[in-house]
């Protein structure tokens, strides 16, 4: 990503002016660290399934090399797929709990409607997650959050990090008597790379990302609480 401070250590964490020096003719040699003597980033030279690999084991040193030292824009898109993961995987329990097998275009286009009700519920709960982040983060540590720029990155790290919504997919189409469990495991994957990102990002400390992370899971609840109270099935 690359904002904002440019380069930085995965073993350290601090700035550094360059990841490696081209000394042309294909030589190569990775920078070291004036802080701690260790290459900048030695996941320059790994191949991406080994670097997504420490990612899904959720390895800081992994973390800080994708969000501060690599170009990543699918942000935005990785988000609306994800969206439209979790609003697949809600209107289809929503079809298994209907008994209504009746071919009429009118159902048919109820059901498509419901798809599009899904994916906005789904999006109202994410928006109040990272609202609730946000405002935790912001009340107690404010000065982690100065800029619009601070925002923006943190942002784009918490919406990169929930690639693992992704799993629904085929946690559905594979389905088994431990589908649920799968469901309850993958948001537990997706909670704690959100909490790696935000510690990664912001430098902070285990106990304050937890409480960030919180903040979020009970402003989320309470947008579902709200829609169950609608008589609205979410």
């Amino acid at each position: 990503m690359g904002e904002p401070g440019g380069y930085r250590c995965v073993e350290c964490n601090r700035e550094a002016p360059e990841l490696y020096r081209d000394y042309q003719r294909g030589v190569l040699r990775i920078a070291i660290c004036k802080s701690c003597q260790k290459p900048v980033d030695k996941y320059i030279e790994y191949d991406p399934v080994i670097i997504l690999i420490n990612a899904i084991l959720c390895k800081t040193q992994a973390y800080r090399h994708i969000l501060f030292n690599t170009q990543i824009n699918i942000h935005g898109k990785l988000c609306i797929f994800c969206l439209l993961c979790e609003a697949y995987l809600r209107w289809l329990q929503l079809q298994d709990s209907s008994q209504n097998t009746d071919p009429d275009d009118l159902i048919r286009y109820a059901k498509e409607w419901d798809f599009y009700r899904m994916f906005g519920i789904a999006s109202l709960e994410q928006t109040a997650f990272l609202v609730g982040i946000f405002t935790a983060l912001w009340l107690a540590r404010p000065e982690s959050l100065k800029t619009k720029s601070d925002f923006v990155f943190l942002l784009k790290a918490l919406l990169l990090s929930s690639y693992g919504k992704l799993l629904l997919i085929p946690a559905v189409i594979w389905e088994h008597d431990y589908t649920p469990l799968c469901l309850k495991l993958i948001k537990v994957f997706v909670l704690t790379s959100n909490s790696q990102a935000i510690r990664v990002t912001l430098n902070l400390s285990q106990k304050l990302t937890l409480l960030a992370i919180l903040s979020g899971l009970i402003l989320e609840n309470g947008i579902v609480y709200l829609f169950q109270r609608m008589g609205w099935n979410v």
